[in-house]
């Protein structure tokens, strides 16, 4: 198992930043095929960190109309939230 075939991207928002400090939580948006266990993994060997949860959410594109009112849809994705053991830190930037 490959950490780059599981993980995309790490989800730089307000809420997850404040997560992070806060809580210990870190978000990334994963591949669709990707579980919790496989996401556990992959972050534990990529970051070399403990992780105590994590919470799987699917979210599903929503319809929206281009600037000349074309009909669109954003795309679908999955989000992962991944919590570290106390005193575990992911240096993001």
């Amino acid at each position: 198992m490959n950490a780059h075939s599981i993980l995309k991207v790490v989800r730089l928002t307000e809420k997850a930043t404040q997560a992070s400090s806060d809580l210990g939580q870190y978000t990334f948006e994963v591949y669709p095929n990707a579980t919790k266990g496989a996401v556990r993994e992959a972050v534990e060997q990529a970051f070399k960190v403990s992780v105590t949860r994590v919470n799987i959410q699917n979210y599903s594109g929503k319809n929206k109309r281009g600037r000349t009112g074309r009909p669109g849809r954003t795309s679908d994705f999955k989000k992962a939230i991944v919590t570290l053991k106390a005193g575990d830190k992911i240096e993001l930037v």
